[in-house]
């Protein structure tokens, strides 16, 4: 299912290696708040044709929140899950067919709250093996859509707004990729990354 041939593979795993470095170093900041509910996401990552990419989702109409958002795959802790990465991998399973097994964690981003819902979002990095046979769930998820890194720091992709909240200055990310738009929770996860990214990667 994998082939990505000898310098795809190369590549990629001098990036995983970097990635992995960069993020075990850091401090994540956890959340900890009773009222919010706990979750968790995968941010997939696979190199293709010369490029690295992140995998998206685009949610249904018919869920109960976050409709028609383009999201990372991922939901609300269940208590057998036992940790916030089995949360994460197992809604992968459900909702796009990414087996556990196919995924290599690298790490650990910020937690971030979700400012239209009450969830407390632990998101882990992932790299996934490109191609893999998807297998959508159609009740969440109506597509599955593919952007490329180079995009999403390229110019005029990314547009900030600020506001003052409660006297504080708030900044929200809106990405702009063919004609769709990342924004929210998902874009402040982005956000992170790709700054981590650009650091493990520069000069190399």
């Amino acid at each position: 299912m994998i082939c990505i041939g000898y310098k795809g593979s190369a590549i990629m795993t001098a990036v995983k290696q970097r990635l992995k470095q960069a993020l075990s170093r850091r401090r994540k900041r956890h959340i900890v708040d009773a009222s919010l509910v706990p979750a968790a996401v995968l941010l997939p990552i696979y190199y293709k044709q010369d490029q690295y990419y992140i995998l998206f989702t685009k949610r249904t109409e018919t869920v109960k929140e976050h409709k028609a958002q383009i999201s990372f795959p991922g939901g609300a802790y269940h208590q057998g899950d036992g940790t916030l990465v089995n949360t994460a991998l197992r809604e992968c399973a459900e909702e796009i067919g990414l087996m556990a097994d196919a995924v290599e964690v690298l790490g650990e981003l910020n937690d971030i709250v979700t400012e239209t819902s009450n969830y407390i979002v632990s998101p882990f990095v992932g790299v996934i093996p490109w191609p893999y046979q998807f297998k959508v769930c159609g009740v969440e998820v109506e597509e599955i859509i593919e952007v490329p890194i180079s995009a999403l720091v390229g110019k005029g992709c990314l547009h900030l707004e600020t506001k003052v909240i409660d006297g504080k200055a708030v900044t929200s990310y809106f990405y702009h990729y063919q004609g769709r738009v990342i924004w929210g929770a998902t874009a402040r996860i982005l956000h992170q990354f790709l700054g981590i990214f650009a650091r493990a990667t520069q000069d190399k």
